[in-house]
């Protein structure tokens, strides 16, 4: 089986865009991947024409030999634009195996471990920015079963927050908390922003609640600021969804800084890419929770995974 041709389309959600490069074959077998990308759609769009010659005309069961391709071959170190690229390729390569074979991808990849995949709630406190707005949005996601919520109380905070917006977003984690109870528990998303002293004053006022895990509360890839927030709580800590490729988790491994791993499959260049990371975060005793905030193909493609 060879590819014979791709093409890409953008569909606009009211959030963000969803990207999608679609695969055809000699067989007449064709495959979709997906990706969400924040601000370089035309770039990556762009970027798989320039680049087809590393997956239009080859096999689409070679899955490492694309990898090598688009990663090694082009020189230049690849970076967000490189693996997101190599994502949607690689994900409508698998969707083609998959149909192929007449198997599901999780079969193709190990087979199944898990029967059921928990999921918690994102984006449901689209409200106002108050206790009282925050509590009931709360308490209907709860009332729909979720045993976990996650959500970012920070406002537009940058490095640190004024002394106002400090305690106005530990008024909206309480008020979460005090909704969420042992029902479910709240993860904390912090984007990255905050510097170290910053983020452990954040986690010192917060540790008291049920927290799942604080997300992100330095700039990705610091990991000197990162071993600084880690000395100083105990609240479980995850970061990983903008760190691009196995390569740049590399300083993660026996660093004892991170508790869950979030590799983003449409950044860090498909399942396979992101089976690895899973695979090496598994011998360092380290949880992995997939990233996705895309719509419903990179969504089955890490329910996939995790099964």
């Amino acid at each position: 089986m060879k590819t014979t041709g791709f093409r890409t389309l953008v569909l606009g959600t009211p959030w963000r865009n969803l990207t999608y490069c679609i695969i055809e074959t000699d067989e007449g077998i064709t495959g979709v991947g997906e990706a969400r990308v924040l601000g370089k759609t035309h770039t990556v769009t762009e970027y798989l024409k320039d680049v087809e010659r590393h997956f239009i005309g080859h096999d689409p069961f070679d899955i490492e030999a694309l990898y090598r391709r688009m990663t090694l071959l082009d020189f230049g170190k690849p970076g967000e634009v490189v693996y997101t690229g190599l994502a949607l390729v690689e994900l409508a390569f698998w969707d083609i195996i998959g149909k192929s074979c007449g198997e599901p991808v999780y079969k193709l990849l190990g087979g199944q471990v898990q029967d059921r995949i928990p999921a918690y709630a994102n984006g449901w406190y689209t409200v106002e920015r108050t206790a009282e707005s925050f509590a009931q949005a709360a308490r209907k996601v709860v009332d729909r079963g979720y045993l976990g919520m996650k959500f970012d109380p920070f406002g537009n905070g940058d490095m640190e927050l004024e002394r106002p917006e400090f305690y106005r977003s530990i008024d909206l984690i309480e008020a979460v908390a005090s909704v969420a109870g042992t029902r479910a528990q709240i993860m904390i998303e912090m984007h990255g922003r905050f510097a170290p002293m910053q983020a452990r004053e954040i986690a010192r006022h917060i540790e008291k609640y049920n927290i799942g895990w604080i997300e992100e509360p330095v700039r990705p890839g610091d990991l000197p600021a990162l071993q600084s927030v880690r000395q100083h709580t105990s609240l479980p800590i995850a970061t990983g969804e903008r760190l691009y490729g196995a390569p740049e988790f590399r300083e993660v491994w026996g660093s004892q800084t991170v508790d869950v791993l979030q590799p983003d499959i449409t950044q860090s260049g498909g399942i396979f890419e992101t089976k690895k990371i899973a695979s090496t975060a598994e011998a360092y005793s380290i949880m992995v929770a997939p990233h996705n905030v895309g719509g419903i193909v990179s969504t089955m493609a890490a329910l996939h995974l995790c099964l």
